[in-house]
């Protein structure tokens, strides 16, 4: 149950997401430039901190509600939804893991949206299997000397600071160190962003480090414990992945059903047929079924109970649907909505991107499948 200053929040940030960030999304896009100046806005209504602790400057928000912010954001514009989303993963990283003096000069930065922060963890030849990472943080001294390339990075070029993830030792997934990377470091290049099918107003990019130097206390917890680090940001980083999802469903639900009141043939909307009206059933069903297990799973992470399985699940569903609601969307437009014309062309390619981002559904289906056998090897022992 949502409190009134709960909905009172998701009453503004609603408004101002239909208000003043949709009608900028369709300009942004098509220019391919990124939207400082609503991430500007969030900074003001204070969403950039919603998750943090009262007492650090942030709301003290639980996920449930932040997922809620987060779909609502994307069903306006995905690429701040998104951006969001990204922001507040990074954030939560240094939140968590940076030592007090860092901490105190970094957080309320990031809390107030003063910086944009950015998560680094994939390379050119380390997607999936993160642990393959080789970009390496050499310690020298009171510092660390980075060298390699970084790649997928979303807000590359843009952002303020990098949460960058690099190899310190030669175990694999032992001797991987998180690092705090300011973006003014020496060394750091960055090359134009990649050319994108969507999503093409939020950058995503490589970054170069040539001997950036890091000073050591920028390390965000301790030597070697990166991987861990990683994989357990990734769990609400997931999160934030599904509530995009579902705010993305809604918008392409939304235009869906006033085209469907709209457009007539044969003398009737085409709505009223019973083709169109099954497909429409379809959508509004299996967005609510997405929305009801990312709440779940918000539910569970806010509990402190373990939501790995449970942050899987709801990327996955939350994508595939998204997916699938999207295409519906397009086709229920007919050969309009292949054009630029109406959005849904542009929810359709945008929606192919968050199957792809904070680990491929392929490998959400690896997570889950790998929890649930050993739920079941547990029970198996239990019986026995």
């Amino acid at each position: 149950m949502r409190t009134q200053e709960q909905e009172a929040l998701l009453h503004l940030v609603r408004e101002v997401s239909r208000r003043q960030i949709a009608p900028r999304a369709e300009q942004h896009e098509a220019a391919g430039t990124f939207p400082a100046e609503l991430f500007a806005l969030l900074a003001e209504l204070d969403v950039l901190g919603l998750p943090f602790a009262t007492n650090d400057g942030g709301g003290g928000q639980p996920s449930t509600v932040v997922c809620q912010v987060l779909a609502e954001l994307s069903r306006s514009f995905l690429a701040v939804g998104l951006g969001t989303s990204v922001h507040l993963l990074a954030t939560g990283v240094v939140a968590t893991h940076a030592d007090a003096e860092v901490r105190g000069d970094v957080l309320p930065r990031l809390i107030s949206g003063e910086w944009l922060a950015a998560y680094s963890l994939s390379e050119p030849d380390s997607g999936s299997d993160a642990a393959a990472l080789i970009t390496r943080a050499e310690r020298d001294g009171d510092t660390y000397v980075i060298n390699g390339t970084k790649a997928w990075v979303t807000h590359a070029g843009q952002a303020d600071c990098y949460v960058m993830f690099c190899r310190t030792g030669t175990h694999r997934t032992r001797g991987i160190t998180a690092l705090l990377v300011p973006a003014d470091a020496d060394g750091l290049e960055f090359p134009p962003s990649e050319r994108k099918l969507g999503l093409r107003a939020s950058p995503t990019g490589q970054i170069v480090c040539r001997d950036v130097r890091v000073p050591a206390r920028y390390r965000l917890g301790d030597e070697g414990a990166g991987f861990g680090i990683a994989m357990a940001a990734l769990d609400s980083g997931r999160l934030g992945i599904a509530a995009c999802a579902i705010g993305l469903s809604r918008a392409a639900l939304h235009a869906a059903v006033a085209y469907a009141r709209s457009r007539r043939q044969f003398g009737r909307p085409i709505g009223a047929f019973q083709g169109v009206g099954f497909t429409v059933a379809d959508m509004a069903s299996a967005i609510e079924a997405a929305d009801a297990l990312c709440q779940r799973a918000a539910a569970a992470h806010d509990a402190g109970r373990p939501a790995t399985t449970l942050a899987a699940m709801a990327k996955l569903t939350a994508t595939d649907t998204a997916m699938r609601v999207t295409d519906s969307a397009l086709q229920i437009h007919g050969g309009v909505g292949y054009t630029t014309a109406y959005p849904v062309e542009r929810y359709l390619r945008e929606a192919k991107v968050l199957q792809l981002v904070e680990g491929t559904n392929q490998i959400q289906r690896v997570v889950i499948a790998r929890n649930v056998m050993g739920e079941l090897e547990e029970d198996e022992d239990e019986d026995g």
